[in-house]
């Protein structure tokens, strides 16, 4: 054999092997979604939901760190829809992030193919419909990234994995619910509260074995704390964070945000109750499931476990437990606490105060004094196509200031790679739960009262979670520390749905002027197009 023939030879084999490598440590996964309505009786009436796939919830998808992921979505709604990710980072691709900030809604009878993948992540998180009120009929379910083999997670391996979505639920229909807020009402108050979509449901078990329970507040407006009879739960990560081990009772789950906790099934076999109940409200709701014991002989009985009582203080000291493990290994084989954000100083301040204005007699909610409108042509389309007249980027402000409210289509300049503090200041008396798309950042503190810059003495500096959603206390305020390696157009928003329904977002534009595929993909050449981008070449 000549040696052209042979280096020939080896480069193709190299290639095939270069090929088969990538397939196996960044598989694609397909899936279609047909989404329809459909009736069901979660509260003992008959009501229309959002299914996915005949599912309510819809499935659950479990997938691996770097997974690419084509999904090809199928409306069948008499309204247009999208689906974000909620906790997907999105990796300089906002082109898939499905808000209305950054993708045109997919049409009644129409389709669109959702192409990311879940790049450098482990964890639990969710998807769910950030349409209109969609997510007040379902379309929600479980999103959960499991670790390559190749890195170690700070546990043994449990015996099993449960997904248990947990939020407040109205027997009203969604579109009579947005009829309301159109009318400048306020969202009524929940009828109850369900775990998977139902009102009971069952997680079995066997006696001595330790299973991992993945709980996410899918929620409209209320957090809610949940609990295991006779059962301790061992804190082991966090929307992406693997955390510092410890054991609770009971733990306060906010809108928009998730946990994962071990719990060994150490008592004896029987079923106890597994409660999820709501939190500040005068009213409590509760929802339960079982927890059956294989060899289970015995029912349900005693009283419900506890939860914690009105208490602010109790909950904000329960956040400021959950800490960073800085020696677990994160996506990649390097320890969480390489990165020592505590020693990186800050570019810019934010302070951003929510509100609950009325405007022309109707209630609205803002952020430093503008309520947010939707435009018809995404924010994304609008500054890739340089379509003049859908933002401004001077259209909030970074500090709060007194003055009249205003409607705008709100949009903050930032830079890419600055390292930026941000603080959302809570000067109403209801809880509020804030999220920032695209992202993880880091929680550093809690305060009550009004921030100042004194605020900074109390924050933590070396092992603070990171996460995509934080709960902020009535008259409070928390701070977040957030590097913005992430090119594109992102939403910063209420986790309240109907409080980010009429106002209470905007979107941080993470620019720089350098066009580059290592910053940002390209417009992906199935976009939709709507508004003034329509007739544009992607």
């Amino acid at each position: 054999m000549g040696k052209t023939v042979l280096l020939h030879l080896i480069c193709g084999v190299l290639a095939v092997l270069s090929v088969s490598l990538v397939k196996a440590d960044d598989p694609y996964r397909y899936y279609t979604w047909t989404v329809t309505y459909g009736t069901v009786s979660p509260l003992g009436v008959p009501q229309q939901v959002i299914l996915i796939n005949g599912q309510f919830p819809g499935p659950t998808l479990d997938v691996v760190t770097n997974d690419n992921m084509i999904l090809n979505l199928i409306n069948k709604l008499d309204e247009p829809f999208l689906l974000t990710w909620n906790g997907i980072k999105q990796r300089k691709n906002s082109w898939q992030d499905g808000v209305l900030g950054t993708n045109c809604p997919i049409p009644p009878n129409s389709n669109y193919t959702y192409k990311f993948q879940t790049k450098d992540q482990i964890g639990t998180f969710t998807y769910f419909p950030s349409t209109l009120m969609h997510k007040a009929a379902g379309g929600f379910g479980g999103l959960n990234v499991y670790e390559r083999p190749s890195i170690p997670i700070p546990f043994p391996t449990p015996d099993g994995d449960f997904t248990l979505l947990i939020g407040d639920w109205y027997k009203t229909d969604h579109k009579t619910l947005q009829q309301s807020l159109d009318s400048g009402k306020s969202l009524p108050f929940p009828d109850s509260v369900l775990i998977n979509g139902q009102k009971q449901s069952s997680f079995s078990g066997d006696q001595g074995k330790t299973y991992m329970f993945r709980i996410s507040n899918v929620g409209l407006s209320t957090s809610l704390n949940f609990r295991i009879q006779g059962h301790k739960m061992k804190l082991v990560e966090v929307e992406g964070s693997h955390t510092i081990q410890n054991i609770y009772d009971s733990l306060d789950v906010h809108v928009g945000q998730s946990v994962a906790v071990l719990v060994t099934l150490d008592q004896p076999p029987k079923d106890y109750y597994i409660v999820a109940s709501t939190r500040f409200t005068k009213a409590v709701l509760t929802a339960t499931a079982v927890l059956h014991y294989s060899k289970s002989q015995t029912p349900v009985s005693g009283p419900l476990p506890a939860g914690p009582t009105y208490q602010l203080h109790w909950s904000m000291q329960q956040a400021r437990t959950f800490r960073w493990n800085l020696t677990a290994s994160a996506a990649r084989p390097n320890p969480q606490g390489s990165y020592h954000y505590g020693k990186i100083t800050t570019s810019k301040t934010i302070v951003l105060a929510n509100s609950a204005p009325l405007i022309n007699g109707k209630q609205r909610y803002a952020v430093n004094r503008v309520s947010y409108v939707n435009s018809d042509t995404p924010l994304k389309l609008a500054d890739y196509f340089n379509i003049p007249g859908i933002f401004s980027l001077d259209s909030i402000q970074s500090l709060p200031s007194e003055g009249p409210i205003s409607l705008a289509t709100s949009v903050m300049p930032t830079s890419l790679h600055d390292f930026i503090e941000v603080v959302f200041q809570n000067n109403e008396k209801t809880m509020q739960s804030w999220h920032l798309d695209g992202y993880d950042f880091w929680v550093v503190g809690y305060g009550s009262g009004q921030w100042t810059p004194a605020g900074r003495k109390s924050y933590n500096l070396v092992d603070a979670l990171t996460r995509h959603t934080a709960q902020v206390y009535p008259n409070s305020w928390t701070a977040i520390l957030v590097s913005l390696d992430n090119q594109g157009m992102w939403n910063m928003r209420s986790a309240i749905w109907d409080r980010q329904y009429l106002g209470q977002q905007f979107y941080l534009r993470v620019w720089t002027s350098t066009h580059s595929l290592a910053n940002e993909y390209n417009i992906p050449p199935n976009a939709l197009l709507c508004g003034k981008a329509v007739g544009q070449h992607p």
